[in-house]
């Protein structure tokens, strides 16, 4: 069976409406906190068939980049390739995220390595992945 790799940059880039000194203390545990009830929202979406509520985890912003077999630029380009790599709930399988590691990248962003698997049945695909997540508006 042929393994899949595939290396996903979510590069999340924004503004804060507030100054540093209003900030709020950093709480690396909340953060990742926050992080894992984004992507197991994005899981739970994915194993419903739904990739418009799954594409809510991204930034919807024509700077998305999606990496994976190829570049994919842009928030409505990368839910086109959802939506066409994955026409039906067969495709998409059930999806399962492990979480290996959390890196934070000063107090808005943070890398994310983990493993994706698909379980379907023609196929059990599965990889590494690197999401860069950065937070946007709080």
């Amino acid at each position: 069976m042929k393994k899949i790799l595939v290396i996903t940059f979510f590069i999340l880039l924004g503004c804060s409406g507030s100054s540093k000194k209003d900030s709020p203390k950093f709480d690396p545990a909340s953060e990742e906190k926050g992080i894992r009830e984004v992507l197991k929202a994005q899981e739970i979406a994915w194993n419903q068939g739904n990739i418009d509520d799954f594409m809510e985890g991204y930034w919807k912003s024509d700077s998305l980049m999606f990496v994976g077999s190829a570049i994919t630029q842009g928030w409505n380009a990368t839910i086109e390739r959802y939506k066409k790599g994955y026409p039906d709930r067969e495709a998409m399988g059930q999806l399962d995220f492990t979480f290996y590691d959390f890196k934070f990248i000063g107090n808005e962003s943070c890398l994310v390595t983990g493993r994706y698997h698909l379980k379907r049945t023609a196929d059990d695909p599965t990889g590494m992945f690197t999401l860069l997540l950065r937070k946007i508006g709080g």
